[in-house]
């Protein structure tokens, strides 16, 4: 189960790093968003979420490149 936890560090950090973020589903064993902003700040987001809070052990992510736009890449 994904801790509300998470979801919160995951907000807290893309706002730390200034990046847009949207949750795009929850389950009991995935936990999906939507990162877009400055690819170095991006970066940052996923390394950052893949240490996670102390409460939740991340044993796997994916990154997935959905497009580039005009002011930078965005990525989930």
């Amino acid at each position: 189960m994904v801790p509300p936890s998470f979801a919160e560090f995951c907000d807290r950090r893309a706002e730390k790093l200034d990046l847009k973020m949207a949750i795009r589903s929850v389950a009991a064993d995935r936990f999906t968003v939507e990162v877009s902003g400055q690819p170095d700040l991006v970066d940052a987001f996923e390394m950052a979420c893949s240490l996670g809070p102390l409460d939740c052990l991340v044993l796997d992510y994916e990154r997935t490149r959905l497009h580039s736009i005009s002011n930078g890449e965005q990525e989930r």
